[in-house]
């Protein structure tokens, strides 16, 4: 069932909102005080909520694209014929996206709160990334303690510690990712 499409007004709001939003979250506000938004967007309140009920909804609406991206790279992933690679690939890109978007590790984190188109996609990947996991495990090409929530903490810890610091901290991503990649093998 597609929803009903937006009208020009609303969908104009709607993307007003996100874009301010946007600004914030590159900015290092990841509060996203939906008052503020709606002030600085140039809109009431009320379409504020209209469109995104709660801080989580703009957040997971804000992150929607990257969350497709990522599981598009899971799929290619879980088709490598080696596992190993396949968990080294979903590993680079995950990682990737949280260093392009503040916020992604959030919305990636387990939540009851999360919308369902939300909610379904991770519950995807979470899928995509067990098999995976697993047939490493029976492959040999990672650890056999390695499980799914550890993979997720490396990850989140990598762009964490990667922000650490001055200047650029993509170099910083990429090398902790491989020290990642490289614990995880056996």
């Amino acid at each position: 069932m597609n929803p009903t499409p937006l009208r020009a007004d609303a969908a104009r709001n709607r993307e007003r909102v996100l874009t301010v939003a946007r600004e914030a979250v590159a900015g290092g506000d990841l509060a996203l005080p939906l008052n503020e938004i709606a002030r600085r967007a140039g809109v009431g309140v009320g379409t504020v909520y209209r469109h995104f009920p709660d801080r989580r909804a703009l957040l997971e609406a804000l992150v929607d694209e990257q969350l497709d991206r990522l599981l598009e790279r899971a799929r290619r992933a879980a088709a490598m014929p080696d596992p190993g690679d396949g968990v080294a690939e979903l590993v680079r890109g995950a990682v990737e996206l949280e260093m392009s978007q503040p916020g992604f590790v959030e919305v990636l984190a387990p939540n009851a709160d999360a919308g369902p188109a939300t909610a379904a996609k991770l519950a995807e990947l979470g899928g995509m990334a067990e098999d995976l996991l697993e047939r490493a495990r029976a492959a040999g090409s990672i650890r056999a303690d390695l499980g799914a929530g550890d993979v997720q903490r490396l990850i989140c810890g990598a762009g964490y510690a990667a922000r650490l610091g001055p200047g650029d901290a993509d170099p910083r991503a990429r090398r902790y990712t491989e020290l990642i990649i490289t614990g995880m093998r056996r």
